[in-house]
């Protein structure tokens, strides 16, 4: 079965998570031609402690 795995920060409402996962899937069934029900979605949140970019914590980068 086809996946996508969306790994960002968090996404408080969770509307705007079920567009985002419907939106993917349309876009998986176009590509693949699949039934939209062997499709799996993935949202990967992860807290700002946790991912760093050019050296830094993006945490740290919101302070300054």
């Amino acid at each position: 079965m086809p996946s996508a795995t969306i790994e960002g920060p968090k996404i408080e409402d969770v509307e705007i998570k079920r567009v985002l996962v419907k939106e993917i899937t349309d876009t998986l069934e176009k590509a693949y031609k699949l039934p939209r029900q062997v499709y799996v979605v993935l949202i990967k949140e992860n807290p700002p402690e946790n991912v760093g970019s050019g050296g830094q914590l993006i945490l740290d980068k919101k302070k300054t």
